[in-house]
């Protein structure tokens, strides 16, 4: 999984296969494009204007539990 803001442009994106071709985008909300595999499997996804509609977009934490 690999997540990346992109200042120039305000996106996030949040790559969660990062081998699997995406085959479909879809604007789940305005704003927000979801992309599929071949499977229907969501791969990623990617927020435009991040500033406007998360905390901190150059911030990230990453935890795992059990």
């Amino acid at each position: 999984m690999k997540a990346t803001y992109d200042s120039k442009t305000d996106t996030l994106s949040i790559v969660l296969k990062p081998d699997a071709g995406v085959v479909e985008s879809d604007e789940g909300k305005p704003g927000v494009i979801l992309d599929y595999d071949a499977q229907g499997n969501l791969v990623s996804l990617e927020i435009l204007d991040a500033s406007k509609r998360v905390t901190e977009a150059r911030r990230m934490e990453f935890e795992t539990t059990g």
